[in-house]
Order: C-alpha cells, then structure tokens, then sequence
C-alpha cells in the first residue's frame, strides 16, 4: 500500500550518509511525522530498549539505515564489529518490529552481498550464487542475514518488510575520516589536502569499476518504493544508475572538480576488492524510478559539504 503522508515513519541511521538523504527526502515528499533517535538516546545494539523502543511508539513504517558502514580498510581491520554490530542492529529492529506487530519495514542493504565474481550487472537473482568478495565478506553475511530475515517474515506472517540494495553511496553527509570512509569521500579528502598540485598516491590499480549513486538521488528511491502497491516476491530490489566507471576515472573527475594539479600514482600493493561491482537495475526502472544528479555535480556538492564541514 502507498505510504500516507501523515503515516509515522521511524528511520533509523537518521545522521549517516543515507539516513539522513532520506530524511530530506521524506521531508521534500511532504511526509509530517517522522521519528527519529539518535544513538546516544537509543542504542540500537540493546535489544531489550530497541524493543521497548518500537513498541511504545509504534510506527506505522520502519526504514532502517543504521549500521557500521566503511571502506576497504576498515572492513580489513574491524571484521568482528563489521559482523557483530550489524547482527545486533538487524536483529533488535526487524525483529522488534515484528513482535511489535509494525507490518511495514525497508532493510537498507548493500551491492556488497553479491558475489566477488558475478556477471555484470547483478540481478537480485545473484544472491548466493557464488563466493564473496574477501575484503568485506563479514559485512555481506550480516546484511544478508538481515535481508533473509526480511524475506522469511513476509512469507511466514505476511509482513511488507523487503531489502533495498545501494550502490557505492557518496554526496553530503559522508564520512571523510581518513581511516574509515568510502573511495569517493576518502579522495576528496585526499585531492583537497594535496592542493595545488602535490602528487597523489591512491590504492590498488586504478582498473576495478565501481556503481556511484547521489545520497539525494538514494532518499527518492527510497520513498518512490515506500509508495509501491506490488514489489518483487523475492523482496529485494536493487537501486543505481546500472552503470559504472573505473577508479581511475573516479580518481580523475575528483581531480578536476577540486582543481588538483598534481600527478596521480597508484599503490598495487593495497587491495582492489571488488574487480566490478555494477547492480542490475531493471527491476526498479521498470517501476519507473530514474537517477537524476550527474556524477561531476554530486561529487561538487560532496565537496562543498566537505569544506563547510571538515575544513
């Protein structure tokens, strides 16, 4: 059923990247009761608040963002938080919001849960089909973990909960520490700190491709799909734009937008993840949904929010 703009909608990860793109989203849509907590006054990792949480205001539609979320590095060096704390999360609210008889829940999951090697772009058909990429397998089992459950709560007690999957998401709100953020935010950081021209040293081999979607163009998605009468049986659908481009390229447009002019290196001794990581998205561009923001633009207003924000 299309989700009515007076419905209370609870997003939870309402201050990360996504969170907080489809909170504006739902904002600019007219939506007028969206709850949110922040994690100081909810820890989402305690079961029995989360419970508590959820059935006590009883939203009418759950859309759950939050979750430890970073990049190649950090998924290297926390694997058991990147399993750990994700379970917990996935656990707490799908769960919660079943006991509490909430009949409507959006699992944010990832293009990450697809496998290492699959053909290109991946079909939501490709879940299990092959082994995972090494580099974040402990971050994909939880999220397919928390879309399983997804799926087996609306085939054994009928309730609208379903997995959307993302591509690599970037725009304002990201995180551009150092040591835990994404390709996109990570070289913004690091072209704007070489300015004007100290030479920049990148990871892996510059030839993997990657998926980049604007965190604006993810949050209408997000309510173009709250307001679908029918979705997939399989309850996953995949967001995008089903093209991708190199990381040398993702290296270079960053490059112009800052107006770096140094010379760009690449470190293969740091891993690539991922030879091509591009999601099939027929499924929702036969709904009718499209991306709207060029990736030169995004990467612009990224870097605006990084200056206004990190510098």
């Amino acid at each position: 059923m299309p989700c009515d703009l007076l419905a209370k909608i609870y997003v939870a990860g309402h201050r990360g990247l996504v969170g907080s793109g489809i909170v504006r989203a739902l904002n600019r849509a007219g939506y007028q009761n969206i709850v949110t907590r922040t994690s100081a006054e909810l820890d989402l990792t305690d079961q029995a608040k989360t419970h508590a949480f959820l059935e006590a205001e009883k939203p009418d539609f759950v859309i759950l963002a939050a979750a430890l979320v970073g990049g190649i590095q950090a998924n290297r060096t926390r694997p058991a938080d990147f399993i750990g704390v994700n379970l917990a999360i996935q656990q707490n609210v799908i769960w919660g919001a079943h006991q509490a008889e909430i009949q409507n829940l959006m699992f944010l999951g990832s293009s990450c849960i697809y496998p290492r090697d699959a053909a290109q772009p991946m079909p939501e058909e490709t879940l299990l089909t092959g082994p995972l990429e090494p580099t974040n397998t402990p971050y994909a089992i939880a999220k397919i973990a928390g879309l399983t459950l997804c799926e087996s709560l609306y085939r054994q007690y009928g309730r609208n909960y379903f997995t959307v999957m993302p591509p690599n998401i970037y725009g304002p709100g990201d995180n551009f520490d150092p040591q835990g953020s994404h390709v996109m935010a990570a070289m913004i950081r690091r072209f704007h700190e070489a300015l004007p021209n100290t030479p920049v040293t990148c990871w892996g081999t510059g030839t993997p491709r990657r998926e980049f979607l604007h965190v604006d163009d993810m949050g209408e998605a997000v309510v173009f799909l709250l307001n679908q009468d029918q979705l997939p049986e399989d309850r996953m659908v995949n967001v995008g734009t089903g093209t991708s481009i190199t990381i040398k390229t993702v290296a270079e447009t960053v490059q112009k937008v800052i107006g770096h002019e140094g010379e760009i290196s690449w470190d293969d001794s740091m891993p690539d993840g991922y030879p091509e990581k591009t999601n099939d998205v027929s499924r929702i561009f036969a709904m009718g949904w499209r991306p709207k923001i060029a990736l030169e633009d995004g990467i612009a207003e990224a870097y605006e929010f990084f200056k206004q924000n990190y510098c």
